[in-house]
């Protein structure tokens, strides 16, 4: 792909990405399965595994007072829990409780029955050509080094 086309198609995902989300998130008020959108995420990372306040902070790209809220709010609903190592008092891990995995799971089933209405009107051949264009995605994403690990380029 040359760069222009890069470009346009990064665009594109830009565009579609956040209304994408958008409507999920909408759905999901409307269902009263999902108080805090950033939640879902915060789950969903949680349950591949458990992470310290300071690396959810820095892969959500937000400040840890704005993270601690965050957990704080999914302690309360019972969806996480801080825990500190033996070895180490001072470092706080958190964990995703089984609540918490239920949710996640409502959730999940929630937004993809969603999304599924919302697709349910694709022809065989557009319904063929997203897909496609989905694992091409998730191919690209899936093994995509950390944005940190590349050296950064001015604008252009």
């Amino acid at each position: 792909m040359t760069r222009p086309q890069a470009r346009e198609a990064a665009r594109a995902v830009l565009k579609i990405v956040p209304l994408v989300m958008r409507t999920i998130a909408a759905e999901l008020r409307a269902a009263g399965e999902l108080p805090a959108p950033a939640h879902f995420g915060l789950l969903s990372m949680l349950s591949a595994q458990p992470r310290t306040l300071t690396e959810l902070a820095s892969l959500q790209g937000v400040s840890l007072p704005t993270m601690s809220n965050s957990i704080s709010a999914m302690v309360q609903r019972g969806w996480v829990k801080r825990t500190a190592p033996v070895r180490d008092r001072r470092v706080v891990i958190i964990e995703v409780t089984a609540a918490g995995r239920a949710a996640l799971q409502r959730v999940g089933r929630c937004a993809e029955s969603h999304l599924a209405d919302v697709l349910r009107p694709l022809d065989a051949t557009a319904g063929r050509r997203l897909r496609g264009g989905l694992g091409v995605l998730r191919e690209v994403f899936t093994r995509a080094p950390a944005a940190s690990a590349r050296p950064r380029r001015g604008r252009g």
